[in-house]
């Protein structure tokens, strides 16, 4: 348990974000955000595969009618890999040339929540929206810098997300598609790193990616932290249950800014626990 290997590949990512667990397809799919690239592993034989993306590339997201979605540049576009194929469905309104998409997940009924963020990462220009049936609505009125790692409980009573530059998850109730109020749910000591990607396993732990702090930590259902894996490189930026079994633990990182031997690497974890099926975006 805790044993971290790393993905054998010829490349790292610049900005590794968005894993999504293909469970139709037994693969595991993530992006590079900044590298403009969606990445594809079969874990059955080890095959890394990797395609050209005509803009920035937050997250990638199965789609319950066949293939995918996924946050490309300020927009959400479909996608297919054999062969490749992109095409935008939808730009998400009101969002300046200096944001760009980050992370997203779906919920039961199929929507997306989805985060946009100035590359500069610097000031609270972006927002949190929602996409469902072709159009977007804005979630939460509040401005974000940072935003990460959406994800929805395993009863689907609340949805998580953070603004990584405030170094606070917080929780909303979440009630046929319309979000509670926003309260602080996990704040960031020192030490623990920057929040970014988050999901839950089959027990209702949260994990999360712990930017800054070269490691995942699990959270219990009241917010405290049970458990640190570390892992050999320090900007860690999203995590996603995987495997045939649900009981591996996929970890992207980034090279950026960094002069790491590991930095940008895909890590798997065994945990010892399992996580859930992802669920899809239904049109």
């Amino acid at each position: 348990m805790d044993h971290v290997r790393v993905i054998a590949r010829d490349r790292v990512d610049i900005l590794g974000e968005g894993l999504f667990w293909s469970v139709r397809d037994g693969v595991l799919l993530w992006t590079d955000i900044l590298g403009k690239r969606i990445n594809r592993l079969t874990p059955a034989t080890g095959q890394v595969e990797s395609w050209e993306t005509p803009d920035v590339v937050g997250w990638i997201i199965g789609r319950a009618s066949g293939g995918f979605v996924a946050g490309i540049g300020r927009s959400v576009a479909s996608v297919s890999l054999d062969p490749f194929s992109c095409e935008t469905l939808a730009a998400i309104p009101g969002e300046p040339e200096a944001n760009r998409v980050n992370d997203a997940a779906a919920d039961a009924q199929g929507r997306l929540w989805l985060g946009t963020m100035p590359f500069a990462c610097d000031v609270p220009t972006g927002a949190f929206h929602r996409f469902a049936k072709g159009a977007f609505t804005r979630a939460d009125a509040t401005p974000y810098t940072i935003p990460n790692g959406p994800t929805i409980d395993p009863e689907g009573r609340f949805l998580l997300h953070t603004d990584s530059a405030m170094g606070v998850i917080f929780r909303y109730a979440l009630e046929d598609g319309t979000l509670g109020k926003r309260e602080p749910f996990i704040s960031f000591e020192a030490g623990w790193g920057a929040p970014d990607g988050m999901t839950f396993d089959a027990e209702g732990y949260l994990w999360v990616a712990c930017w800054g702090a070269s490691c995942v930590t699990r959270f219990a259902p009241d917010g405290t932290p049970v458990r640190r894996i570390a892992l050999p490189a320090s900007q860690i930026s999203n995590c996603v249950f995987g495997g045939p079994n649900l009981d591996r633990i996929y970890v992207t990182s980034a090279a950026d800014g960094v002069e790491e031997a590991q930095g940008g690497a895909l890590f798997e974890i065994d945990p010892g626990c399992r996580g859930l099926p992802p669920f899809l975006y239904q049109d």
